[in-house]
């Protein structure tokens, strides 16, 4: 036979494979780019905006107050040499309570000025426990009696001396139970608040009967 062979049974399977393996390549997914490119196709740069004036405000002094110009030191070598007294009420270990009666007694500026003459001093001690030595449940026994004992003998205002627990690795705990104690007696008790100086100071308190 003369000439070339033109005869192609197979090329349109080939055709059609290739079309088919075209078709199944998937599209580009966009990025994010992409997405910020398209958003950002319409927009504009505003000149007027490319220097924004920038005045810093006036940053406030704070005023000096007297307390400022207060050595720490100096005042409390002071009140080590004696030079000074420390309030004991300014101190953590003051401690006073007022029950809630009825008509003055609800009033609180009442009861501040009741609690303020009974710290003062203003009511007569006219007579004391002393706790030292003892253990809890014993003080509180020799409180409960005392505190009955007074009402009965229609004391107005006696003095129960508690210490201070300096050398208690606890603590106050007499001193502690003993305000609980007392805060639960108002069918006795009135009010208390700790001793003057004179008295015991932070060691002592006194407490006004009903």
């Amino acid at each position: 036979m003369s000439g070339r062979l033109t005869y192609r049974p197979f090329e349109s399977l080939i055709n059609v494979s290739i079309e088919e393996e075209k078709s199944e390549i998937p599209a580009p997914v966009p990025t994010d780019i992409d997405y910020f490119l398209t958003a950002m196709e319409r927009v504009k740069e505003i000149k007027e905006f490319r220097e924004i004036p920038y005045s810093p405000s006036a940053v406030a002094t704070p005023s000096r107050r007297p307390s400022d110009d207060i050595d720490a030191a100096a005042v409390l070598t002071e009140i080590v040499t004696g030079k000074s007294k420390v309030e004991i009420r300014n101190t953590q270990e003051y401690v006073e309570w007022a029950a809630t009666g009825r008509g003055e007694e609800r009033n609180p500026a009442a009861r501040k000025d009741l609690l303020n003459r009974l710290h003062r001093g203003e009511f007569s001690v006219q007579d004391f426990l002393d706790l030292h030595g003892f253990t809890l449940e014993e003080a509180e026994i020799m409180a409960g009696e005392f505190i009955r004992d007074s009402v009965r003998r229609r004391l107005r205002c006696v003095k129960i001396i508690h210490g201070r627990g300096l050398r208690s690795p606890s603590g106050p705990v007499i001193k502690d139970a003993l305000m609980r104690w007392l805060i639960g007696q108002r069918k006795y008790v009135k009010a208390y608040a700790t001793a003057r100086g004179c008295d015991g100071g932070l060691g002592a308190v006194y407490v006004l009967l009903k």
